[in-house]
């Protein structure tokens, strides 16, 4: 951002600032009859500074939300991705453009958040795929306990833990990681206990958001890279539950198809082989007059793939009104991830984790 800096909202003195559209603008501009002037060399640099800020990746404007960044929906002046692994600092220094100065402004001022957490540590070691946002307002104290301590609306339970691995018990109804409109999540309940270790979770995978049971993080950086790059090869099993409306007419089977996303976010299936592959493997364990609980086994892992295959072969899983369902018997969505059983990718050592199925699925039965 050059001597002018980068723009941000503080309390306190501002004697030595300008104004610019609600920002506070730390200056070193020189003082002529009071006010503030720079040349038009100066100003062009700072509009393209300014310009790159209100860029996201690959130069598309971020999104805004309509509460101006207060609440839950938060407005965002720039979002990243991250490609390899390296510590905050020097990714937003290359990001940003600016002095490592106003970058640890940036940190230490509540505006830059790691996959919905606030981060103010500029040694805060990143992980490919991780994402990197910067927020318009600071996120107030009381707001970023939602992400960094969030509130105790859910009970993670924590089914494993080695030096390399953690994994939870989560909850329906808690994301595995923030979205643009909401930030408490599984990643963050796992970050507030991983801090006081003096560590961080690194993605490895997801589960929908209504969708209960095992969610596997890393809790370093060469596990995580390891995995990443060969996730299908070290997964031996992926296991779920599902409570179906009706009850499939094959007792098991086997569903190919290739899924395909359309505009409105909605997933469905295709024959076209453009789409990407998915493979599920089910058997009905129990049935009732009005459903069945299905076992299933998945070799890929695409998103909403059980949810959309089992729409389309005519048994939707109950409470999914997305894909289907017309029933909701639980209060939830009938889908459980019970099993993940890996490979480490050191040792050759096979780790299996296991959540039992939730007595409100077994009660239908």
């Amino acid at each position: 951002m050059g001597a002018a800096g980068f723009c941000f909202t503080r309390r306190g003195d501002t004697s030595n600032r300008t104004k610019t559209e609600g920002f506070y603008c730390f200056s070193s501009l020189p003082q002529i009859n009071g006010r503030a002037e720079m040349s038009s060399d100066k100003r062009a640099s700072d509009r393209r500074s300014r310009e790159k800020m209100e860029k996201g990746v690959a130069g598309r404007k971020v999104p805004r939300s309509a509460d101006g960044g207060r609440g839950s929906g938060r407005t965002y002046t720039a979002e990243y991705k991250v490609n390899r692994s390296g510590a905050l600092l020097e990714f937003l220094l290359a990001k940003l453009g600016t002095s490592r100065n106003n970058v640890k402004a940036l940190l230490s001022g509540r505006f830059v958040l790691i996959n919905g957490s606030v981060a103010t540590r500029h040694d805060f070691p990143l992980a490919k795929d991780d994402e990197v946002k910067i927020s318009k307002y600071p996120i107030r104290e009381e707001e970023g306990r939602s992400a960094e301590a969030p509130r105790k609306r859910f009970s993670l339970k924590i089914l494993y833990e080695d030096e390399d691995f953690i994994a939870v018990d989560k909850p329906a109804g808690l994301l595995s990681v923030e979205s643009d409109k909401e930030a408490e999540c599984a990643f963050a309940y796992v970050l507030e206990y991983l801090r006081k270790k003096g560590g961080r979770p690194f993605i490895l995978h997801r589960i929908d958001k209504e969708t209960s049971g095992v969610l596997i993080f890393a809790k370093n950086i060469k596990v995580h890279s390891m995995l990443r790059m060969n996730w299908n090869e070290y997964i031996k099993t992926r296991e779920y539950y599902a409570v179906t409306e009706g009850k499939p007419s094959k007792k098991e089977g086997t569903i190919v198809s290739f899924l395909k996303e359309n505009k409105n976010n909605i997933v469905y299936s295709t024959h076209d082989p453009s789409g990407q592959k998915a493979i599920t493997h089910y058997a009905v364990v129990k049935e009732s007059a009005q459903y069945a609980l299905v076992r299933v086994q998945i070799d890929t892992g695409r998103k909403n793939q059980i949810r959309v295959q089992f729409k389309e072969e005519g048994f939707p899983i109950v409470g999914d009104e997305k894909y289907g369902g017309t029933k909701n018997p639980l209060g939830r969505l009938g889908l459980h991830a019970s099993k993940l059983e890996f490979a480490h990718p050191v040792t050759g050592k096979e780790i299996s984790v296991v959540s039992p199925l939730p007595p409100s699925l077994k009660g239908l039965f």
